[in-house]
């Protein structure tokens, strides 16, 4: 078993940042990937980035890209997504997954999940 825990969310005017953690605890694997999805409210969720953990290679969907950097400490077991530049419509419940495909944007593919953590911006 994974266990994923989220932090860092927040309330934050648009333009501005924040940074979400996901702390992994329990069965680890340095092959896996690793990536962030949200769920703005009355849609569905959605992929938002990815990185494997290994080699650290990343991949972004283009909404976020240039604004959202996905990063990991490996000696924290820890994911990181800084988000930078945001706007009202990055307003969801940001979660973490792992995956063992690299590169899949599709929920289906990824196995364990975080709770999520909740990011409002504000106009």
């Amino acid at each position: 078993q994974v266990q994923l825990e989220e932090s860092g969310g927040g309330l934050v005017q648009a333009g501005g940042s924040l940074r979400l953690s996901c702390a992994a605890s329990g069965r680890t694997f340095s092959s896996w990937t690793m990536g962030w999805f949200r769920r703005a409210p009355g849609k569905k969720r959605e992929f938002v980035a990815a990185i494997k953990w290994s080699s650290g290679s990343t991949y972004y969907d283009d909404s976020v890209k240039r604004r959202f950097t996905i990063s990991r400490d490996n000696a924290k077991n820890t994911l990181y997504l800084q988000m930078n530049s945001l706007k009202p419509e990055d307003t969801a419940v940001y979660s973490c997954a792992t995956s063992r495909y690299w590169v899949t944007t599709a929920e289906m593919d990824y196995n364990y999940w975080g709770q999520g953590t909740q990011v409002t911006v504000s106009s």
